[in-house]
């Protein structure tokens, strides 16, 4: 069957065509160790300040450095990968991905009104589906040890919602660009009439680009999906955006949509990953600010300063707390002796290798380190409340002056249904933001975590950071 075909036939040749072909298609994590994680992944993520070269998720490579939003005086945080020489790459998403199979699932819909309805997935079935009323779950989902036993999800379904119809531009910023577009890629697949394209650059460049486009009169992009919450803040604040229906993030906890220009799809958690060789649980402190007198720790952490995400780490630290609390911190943690790395998946290797007992990173990298190596003596603590434990999210939101507000509204809400949460849950090991998918890997909830209240648009305010890590000899 041709996508002509499709196009010519009826909404219910479309609705049996959507769902045969999420029956039959495939998607599985094969090479966990060097796949893509949220806001990039190790060696691959590019999430750093300074002039840096940072491997693309298609295997090229691209220096980079901290971007200034345009007009706003606002620096976020670049050396996200980027699929070309310039920075930017417009795509129309063709063919299938090549991927394996991952697990097996089946869900059985619930009837009721789009968009409202609830789904909730067993953890058996057959992992082909039939066309009809399963959906194949496993199509979505990545495979390997932290992945199995995968149990019931609840939350909306792709089945729940109306089809994808049409052409829509997504500026698609971060260095999980490529993971990101193969789940776009799914989505096209899914929806024959749905003919998705992608601009791909640094969240902050597509942020400058997206305000300047607007303010001169109407963007190309439909959506911005960005790898970080300060870059869709920045946008929504020079009123380049317009609100989200409250339907679409009514599942999505208010934290991690705290205006109505964006939401998060998917969450990064500190951690603290540490060596089960060397150190025990309870010796790792509750507070991240009692690192600084940890005598079990001396001489023996790690961290990276030059990397985005820590970077957003100390300016949540600054805005929790005080500029001045945030050096005493930083002098603390250097008199300690703490070493630096390049980026948080190279710290959390040498954890494993036990060149240190413990580091500073986003949790995921300390899993990508255990699917890689599962007798790595790894594990992860977190600490609670305050800027040690911080979730960031990447996100979307819809930009003003689109033509295809409700296809870009429907898009929006398909990155918030059980298969697309899934897919960054098992895939990229991200958190996903639906209380009915839960993380891999015994992971915490985000409840569990106690993260702070903190608006995340506002760690976009990373110029003061930037200028404190200087001052005290960290940059």
């Amino acid at each position: 069957m041709t996508r002509d075909d499709a196009a010519d036939g009826s909404d219910r040749f479309t609705e049996r065509t959507r769902r045969a072909v999420l029956t039959t298609g495939t998607v599985g994590l094969t090479a966990l160790a060097g796949c893509s994680a949220l806001s990039g992944g190790g060696n691959g993520d590019g999430d750093r300040t300074g002039t840096n070269t940072d491997a693309n998720a298609d295997g090229t490579v691209t220096d980079s450095e901290p971007t200034t939003v345009a007009g706003t005086g606002t620096t976020t945080t670049g050396g996200e990968a980027m699929s070309a020489a310039n920075g930017t790459a417009m795509q129309v998403t063709t063919g299938a991905p090549n991927t394996t199979a991952g697990g097996n699932e089946s869900a059985n819909a619930s009837a009721g009104t789009p968009g409202t309805a609830t789904t909730t997935t067993t953890g058996t079935g057959d992992a082909n589906g039939t066309a009809g009323d399963a959906l194949a779950i496993g199509e979505y989902r990545g495979s390997g040890p932290l992945v199995d036993q995968r149990p019931p999800l609840r939350g909306t379904s792709i089945q729940d919602l109306p089809p994808l119809r049409g052409e829509l531009t997504v500026y698609l910023g971060g260095g999980e660009g490529g993971l990101y577009r193969n789940l776009v890629d799914l989505l096209r697949q899914t929806y024959p009439e749905f003919n998705p394209r992608t601009r791909l650059a640094p969240s902050s460049q597509l942020a400058s680009t997206i305000i300047e486009e607007t303010s001169g009169g109407q963007s190309p992009a439909d959506v911005f999906w960005a790898v970080d919450a300060g870059s869709l803040g920045v946008v929504a604040e020079r009123n380049a955006t317009v609100p989200i229906p409250q339907r679409v993030v009514d599942a999505v906890p208010q934290q991690f949509h705290p205006q109505e220009d964006w939401v998060g799809v998917a969450g990064r958690a500190r951690s603290v990953p540490y060596n089960t060789d060397q150190l025990d649980r309870s010796q790792i402190p509750e507070d991240v600010l009692a690192f600084t007198n940890a005598d079990g720790l001396q001489g023996n952490t790690g961290w990276a300063p030059t990397y985005g995400a820590f970077q957003s780490f100390i300016t949540a630290m600054r805005l929790l707390t005080s500029r001045q609390r945030t050096k005493r911190w930083l002098n603390g943690m250097q008199n300690q002796g703490v070493q630096p790395f390049p980026d948080e998946f190279l710290v959390s290797n040498a954890v494993a290798d036990g060149e240190i007992a413990a580091g500073f990173a986003n949790h995921y990298y300390a899993l990508r380190v255990q699917a890689a190596r599962p007798d790595a003596p790894i594990d992860l603590a977190f600490t609670r409340g305050g800027p040690g434990a911080l979730i960031n999210v990447s996100g979307a939101e819809i930009i003003r002056g689109t033509q295809r507000r409700e296809l870009a509204t429907n898009f929006i809400h398909h990155l918030l249904t059980i298969e697309a949460q899934e897919f960054f849950a098992t895939r990229a090991f991200g958190y996903p933001v639906i209380p009915g998918v839960p993380p891999v890997g015994g992971l915490p909830t985000i409840d569990e975590l106690q993260p702070p209240q903190l608006d995340l648009a506002r760690l976009s305010d990373l110029q003061p950071t930037l200028r404190l890590l200087r001052e005290v000899g960290v940059l």
